[in-house]
């Protein structure tokens, strides 16, 4: 009988690829990583690990055993929801950041008061990151978006529920008057970092309008961008979600076709009955429709 604490270090392994990333991901040393998996292959009477260069990798029977503790570990977390007659354990949720700083402070104030003793714990982080941490169960909920033509890998065990729809903006500086995208061919603009779907998607727009954008400034944090374009340095492209109810300091455009990001919640399949993780998305989406607002 394997033990499921080594089967979820295996799991842990497939999934990040070296031993410390299973160890920083799990609080432990890398040499109690190392000494558990080796045990586990005493258990599994094969080899599960081979070397790789300078590193180790899955053996094939490694990533039999591997696929095998993802569905244990399905299972386990299957059986605990079936007995579990209250919301007695954490919901951990990954929120990106404008959710973080909108919709979670307005959906954790309703659930302490309509579920005081329901325990929520939040951390901020990039979509790319909770999708992948809530497969390695790091997380029990997700809150992420995905934006036109650029829909996020659904994992397998996962699931995924709209929330709804975040229209996205050209946005001007103060003072300034509307224009086209067409227009705007040689401002200086401000994206998101290389690689998110959102500077792709923004990038994507620019060309369709015939022109290539000087992206002169970077950042992840959005409110950066507000704050260059605010100063007249930058133009850019926002979510509305992003002003939560305070008033745009800024001039917001309606892009051509009034594009939207979709916003939603991801769970693991093995947990979408619990009904903690059940009373935190319906307090998300609540959140989220009273965030909705007209352009001001």
């Amino acid at each position: 009988m394997f033990e499921l604490r080594r089967l979820r270090l295996l799991h842990e392994f497939a999934l990040r690829g070296t031993v410390a990333e299973v160890a920083q991901s799990l609080s432990y040393s890398p040499s109690t990583v190392s000494q558990q998996l080796a045990l586990l292959e005493r258990e599994a009477g094969v080899a599960l690990l081979e070397p790789d260069g300078r590193r180790i990798r899955l053996t094939p029977e490694g990533r039999v055993l591997a696929e095998h503790a993802a569905r244990a570990l399905e299972l386990d977390e299957q059986a605990r929801q079936a007995l579990a007659h209250a919301p007695a354990e954490p919901v951990r949720i990954s929120a990106m950041p404008t959710a973080a700083e909108t919709i979670v402070p307005a959906a954790l104030t309703a659930l302490a008061a309509a579920h005081p003793l329901l325990r929520v714990e939040m951390t901020e982080a990039p979509p790319e990151e909770g999708l992948f941490e809530l497969t390695a169960r790091r997380f029990d909920l997700v809150i992420a978006e995905q934006y036109p033509g650029h829909t996020r890998e659904r994992r397998d065990g996962t699931e995924h529920d709209l929330i709804g729809e975040d229209p996205i903006r050209l946005i001007l500086p103060p003072g300034e008057s509307t224009v086209p995208l067409t227009d705007l061919r040689d401002r200086p603009w401000v994206m998101e970092p290389v690689g998110s779907a959102a500077r792709q998607w923004a990038v994507q727009q620019c060309r369709a309008a015939g022109f290539e954008p000087d992206v002169r400034f970077e950042a992840a944090d959005l409110t950066a961008h507000v704050r260059l374009i605010e100063a007249g340095l930058a133009v850019g492209m926002l979510p509305d979600l992003i002003w939560g109810d305070a008033l745009a300091p800024v001039v917001l455009t309606e892009l051509p076709g009034s594009p939207v990001r979709e916003i939603f919640t991801a769970v693991r399949t093995a947990a979408r009955s619990s009904e903690g993780i059940g009373l935190v998305r319906d307090a998300l989406a609540e959140a989220f429709a009273q965030h909705r607002r007209p352009l001001r």
